[in-house]
């Protein structure tokens, strides 16, 4: 087990919802000149006949919107763990033409990873999915999307299409929730540092919830993939786990907790996995599919990533098929 953090924490990584109340600095706009470089990327990629995913960190080529980009990878993880970049010109290109951008600017800040066994480097988050079958996944539905965390040390989601009502997005700091289990139940801290079992995308690991490693407070957490996966061990929770799993839901779901955002088509929220959980609230799709609500996700492995403690085991995606 790592060194147990029984002091509050402090820093940019510590916030709720209501210290973003006059501050956007949050949310980068894109100019003029940064869209004039996103252009000039596309059209190097048009003249040379570059495809999504057929192209390499060599290829990109920004410019203006580099230093953006760069001070987002660090934002996310030397800072609050995440960020809005918006504006990005979705009406004046082809999907096609989208990925491949979307895709470029996943190079420029790492290295895309797997979202499934088939080797998707961008997942379609949009209702097409029969939330009645259980293998059904939450994201392909309309449903309430609970707070939890992705297999990748960044998570990307890019926005195309706003839904017809609801789909509001929301972030919460690990790390603030970490401070208000201190204040409330600090007797129960040990247990989120004692191993669960997580069925996740067809595996079965041990994990905590939390780990203090180098200074750095990492977080692992969906309450359904736990019981899921203590069930499928046969390992029933203890009346101790399920207080403190209780009392974690009790302070996530804390409107006071999370910043909320309608993200609008042509923003990308990025999220640290590990300093941040998200969310989205149920919504209802327009009736017509060509107007339905979709989101790209990108999932990346960072250059600038902490290093994690050897029973906080990373995963960022899927391996590729051997068969």
């Amino acid at each position: 087990m790592t060194m147990m953090q029984t002091q509050r924490l402090s820093g940019r990584a510590v916030w709720k919802g209501a210290d973003f109340e006059t501050d956007d600095s949050w949310a980068h706009h894109l100019s003029a000149r940064e869209i004039a470089d996103i252009d000039r990327v596309m059209a190097g990629f048009d003249a040379s006949g570059a495809t999504f995913p057929d192209i390499t960190a060599q290829d990109v080529t920004f410019d203006a919107l580099a230093p953006v980009l760069d001070g987002i990878s660090h934002e996310l993880e030397a800072g609050r763990g995440f960020a809005l970049l918006r504006g990005l010109p979705v009406d004046r290109y082809g999907e096609d033409q989208i990925r491949l951008l979307y895709y470029a600017i996943g190079l420029h800040m790492g290295q895309p990873v797997m979202q499934n066994p088939k080797g998707d480097l961008l997942g379609l988050v949009m209702h097409v999915g029969d939330e009645t079958k259980k293998d059904t996944r939450v994201y392909e539905t309309n449903l309430y999307l609970p707070y939890h965390t992705d297999p990748s040390d960044v998570v990307g989601l890019l926005c195309l299409r706003r839904a017809k009502s609801g789909g509001m997005s929301s972030l919460v700091s690990a790390a603030a929730i970490y401070n208000e289990i201190l204040i409330r139940q600090p007797e129960l801290l040990g247990l989120f540092y004692r191993p669960f079992f997580y069925a996740h995308l067809g595996e079965n690991i041990a994990s905590p919830i939390f780990s203090f490693h180098q200074g750095k407070l990492s977080c692992r957490y969906l309450r359904q993939y736990i019981e899921l996966g203590h069930e499928m061990m046969n390992t029933p929770l203890s009346t101790a786990e399920r207080n403190a799993l209780d009392l974690f839901d009790e302070i996530m779901m804390s409107p006071e907790m999370r910043i909320d955002m309608m993200m609008e088509p042509g923003d990308i929220q990025f999220a640290n996995n590990y300093a941040v959980l998200h969310s989205r609230t149920a919504f209802e799709d327009d009736p017509d599919p060509a107007l339905r609500r979709k989101k790209l996700r990108l999932w990346l492995k960072m250059p600038n990533a902490r290093q994690l403690a050897a029973d906080f085991p990373g995963r960022n995606g899927f391996s590729p098929r051997t068969d």
